[in-house]
């Protein structure tokens, strides 16, 4: 049995001060208040869970795909607080998707915060594909994604598509086959989007980038997600790939829909995806904006500071809300009795100073 003592914790977006919470056996076995007189600024968090992201560890996963580049970046996200991670390829040839699927596989059984494989692409729409390389780009049939589907055993979670692009039956096989299926890259119109989601896309890929844009005339994806009642969204909250006051705007619209990713990149001088670093930005070598270099405790400081969002909700936005679009809020994203121990302590000003997983303290 482990106890963090005396710490400051989010109980239904109400703070709760000076509680201690035990651990056994990874999991969180109680929390109560602590009888202590003295008083920790001290808060405790859930891990963070990002569903996009493509590097991390200065290893870029689809330029070098392989166990030892999974293993590196799970240690380096452990270390900056994402406990539960998708690693997320790029369009890109048909060999380096099964490197990738490959590797993943291998790794799973030993895997601890990686959680599978985020597909964005190659089944995009080209009139919308920010930096992915539209040489790869294509339509699927529903005899290759029966294949790939196949070939990944399970390891597949989640995968980005232009639906305007795709036959209807690919995209009920890949939700018959509980593959997550995100709108992005895509052109859609409002009608389009609308039907995508009311046939079962349950989610939106980075709100506002490589998407049809809100248009008086032509409301585009984005008015699409916000009129829909289930549809989710993420977004990427650097300041660059959206504007501040937009995550605010979409916020207040979306409020428990809208939830965090970074899509981080790393810097990578091989391969069809070079990322430079650019300030707090990537982008291609001719300018192109890529992805970001966030990660997800910035982000969720970002919204804090630049969004006019409350701490508590800032942290749901990077943890509960993920963890219920990929069906495990019974088990990860929360501080609570039976919830693994994925804990993250913050100090007063919200730096990192102490990752427990799976109730194990981790050095950082």
């Amino acid at each position: 049995m482990i106890t963090i003592k005396n710490v400051n914790l989010f109980a239904n977006d109400i703070l709760a001060e000076n509680q201690n919470i035990e651990i056994n056996g990874g999991l969180i076995a109680s929390i109560t208040a602590s009888d202590a007189n003295s008083h920790q600024e001290k808060f405790v968090v859930p891990g963070f869970i990002d569903l996009q992201i493509y590097g991390s560890g200065r290893r870029l996963f689809s330029a070098e795909p392989s166990v030892e580049s999974l293993k590196i970046m799970e240690d380096d996200l452990l270390k900056k607080g994402t406990t539960g991670f998708l690693a997320c390829m790029a369009t890109n040839t048909p060999a380096v998707f099964n490197e990738c699927i490959k590797a993943a596989k291998e790794y799973r059984s030993s895997a601890r915060n990686f959680l599978g494989l985020h597909l964005e692409g190659p089944f995009l729409n080209p009139k919308r594909l920010g930096a992915h390389v539209p040489a790869y780009v294509r339509q699927a049939s529903l005899e290759e994604i029966k294949a790939l589907l196949d070939f990944g055993d399970g390891v597949i979670k989640m995968i980005t598509i232009a639906p305007e692009c795709q036959n209807e039956k690919v995209i009920q096989h890949l939700l018959d086959n509980d593959v997550l299926v995100s709108l992005g890259h895509s052109n859609a119109t409002f009608e389009e989007a609308t039907n995508a989601y009311n046939r079962g896309i349950q989610t939106t890929t980075h709100l506002f980038n490589a998407m049809s844009p809100i248009h008086h005339r032509e409301p585009g994806i984005p008015t699409a997600v916000f009129n829909h009642d289930k549809a989710m969204a993420s977004i990427i909250a650097d300041g660059q790939h959206v504007d501040y006051e937009v995550v605010k705007f979409a916020k207040k619209l979306l409020k428990e829909r809208l939830f965090l990713i970074t899509d981080a990149v790393t810097a990578c001088s091989v391969g069809p995806y070079q990322h430079i670093q650019d300030g707090d930005k990537f982008v291609m070598p001719d300018g192109t904006l890529s992805g970001s270099a966030l990660t997800m405790l910035q982000a969720v400081k970002n919204c804090v500071a630049h969004c006019g969002i409350h701490l508590p909700e800032a942290v749901k936005m990077a943890t509960v809300y993920p963890a219920k679009l990929i069906k495990k809020d019974n088990q990860i994203g929360k501080v609570a009795a039976g919830y693994q121990a994925n804990l993250l302590v913050l100090d007063k000003d919200l730096k990192l100073e102490k990752v427990i997983f799976n109730g194990e303290t981790l050095s950082i």
